[in-house]
């Protein structure tokens, strides 16, 4: 996978690792995908949280 500067540069932001790291090592990849598991699942529960209170 081609990659920008910027996808590098928040990988690094966002999980300690560059691309290289995160391709190198199985364990790596799977801990940066639950992270990403978990801030998406907390995204929705605030989604859906603003919803139902702007739909009261």
């Amino acid at each position: 996978m081609n990659h920008t500067q910027e996808m590098e540069k928040a990988m690094q932001q966002s999980h300690k690792m560059g691309f290289a790291e995160y391709e190198r090592k199985l364990e790596n990849r799977l801990d940066v995908e639950k992270r990403r598991e978990k801030e998406y699942e907390a995204c929705k529960h605030l989604t859906t949280d603003i919803d139902s209170q702007i739909h009261r």
